[in-house]
């Protein structure tokens, strides 16, 4: 059984989608809310149960996570979710729980405990408090040495957030995987004016993402050439969102580059996206868990930017399949700009390694990571605790 909080179409779905596709087991996918991601796990097939949890529980805010401030309605939520779950899983008698959220990874890990089923931890957040609140990395912490029979994290940056494993722990580090094979890296940009470049930004609309590093660069580099800047996103979790997003179109506008500036929303045709564009930017301000989007430009063959911190850091070579600059260097970022504008061999020469790069991620290679960890953990004496 997989568990997951979240019924959006965000990074961790959109990997725990992929890798079902090609995992060799009877799945079936819990999620507490309705929404887009049960649509597309029934349209490919996999099975999918929707236990609601009130919004109490599964809306509570990582910020809301700190000694006295979780509202009691929120615990009383979230124990009365894990008791059902508990029960669910007892009747259903799953060989493993794998859970691919923290709150999901929360209570699913006491559900699992409860029902003596062995619990996997797929962590794809930097358990560290420029990433979330202390309160909320003390929690976590403390229950990764207790919880999950397993740990799997999306990168050793990750990786490296988590308490060290007990001595009947199991802990792996599997990368997300990115589909390849039938991705078109056709460039699809014919009505782009000659000479002029896309330059783009993936990913939700949220201040640490670093979309208003991006427009700063963009400006300094591009002050009066025609290049565009493409925003692709929008907001998915609250109002603050919702006002970053505002905020951005002020700072385009004070920028004086609202004309070359286009914020296209969210979307659910990424490859199709990135396609459009002749660069892509990471702009991420603090250390990003993996950096997903990274490997969905380099399948589709295009130059990628991206901050040098984290799983990027992993993922890419400066120079070598893409330019790295320091996280939040607006002025870093700029130069990189400015040389790719004016170099189209190196455009095309990052652009091929990088989809190079991007087939050590498949989802076969990873499915085959994530097995490996289970048969371990099913042949390890004890792992239900």
């Amino acid at each position: 059984m997989f568990l997951d909080h979240c019924a959006r179409l965000s990074g961790g779905e959109l990997a725990l989608l992929r890798l079902l596709l090609v995992l060799d087991v009877d799945a079936i996918v819990l999620l507490a809310e309705d929404g887009p991601f049960v649509a597309e796990l029934r349209r490919e097939g996999i099975a999918v149960e929707v236990v609601p949890m009130a919004e109490a529980g599964r809306g509570l805010r990582k910020e809301r996570v700190r000694p006295g401030s979780v509202p009691l309605s929120s615990v009383i939520a979230t124990a009365s979710y894990t008791i059902r779950l508990a029960k669910r899983l007892r009747r259903l008698r799953p060989d493993l729980v794998h859970t691919n959220s923290l709150k999901s990874a929360l209570y699913g890990g006491v559900a699992g405990r409860l029902a003596r089923i062995p619990v996997v931890w797929h962590v794809r957040d930097r358990i560290a408090s420029d990433y979330l609140p202390p309160g909320a990395v003390k929690l976590v912490r403390g229950a990764a040495k207790v919880l999950p029979a397993a740990v799997i994290a999306n990168s050793e940056a990750t990786m490296a957030t988590l308490p060290p494993a007990s001595s009947r722990g199991i802990r792996r580090v599997v990368p997300s995987p990115v589909i390849y094979d039938s991705v078109d890296a056709t460039p699809q940009r014919t009505h782009v004016a000659q000479g002029t470049l896309r330059f783009g930004l993936v990913g939700r609309i949220a201040p640490w993402k670093g979309q208003s590093v991006f427009l700063e660069a963009f400006a300094r580099a591009f002050p009066a050439e025609p290049h565009q800047a493409v925003i692709v996103g929008g907001p998915l979790f609250g109002e603050d969102e919702e006002e970053y997003e505002r905020a951005l179109h002020r700072q385009a506008a004070a920028l004086g580059i609202s004309d070359r500036v286009e914020f296209t929303g969210h979307v659910n045709d990424v490859p199709r996206v990135l396609r459009g564009l002749d660069v892509l930017v990471h702009a991420s301000t603090v250390s990003e868990p993996f950096g997903q989007v990274i490997l969905e430009g380099m399948v589709v063959g295009i130059p990628v930017v991206a901050a040098n911190a984290g799983g990027p850091a992993e993922v890419a070579d400066h120079n070598v399949n893409a330019l790295l600059y320091p996280p939040g260097d607006a002025a870093a970022l700029a130069d990189c700009l400015v040389r790719l504008a004016a170099d189209a061999r190196l455009r095309a020469r990052l652009g091929r390694a990088g989809r190079k790069r991007a087939r050590d991620f498949a989802p076969e290679r990873v499915a085959t990571q994530v097995m490996g960890l289970y048969r371990t953990l099913l042949n390890t004496p004890g792992s239900a605790g």
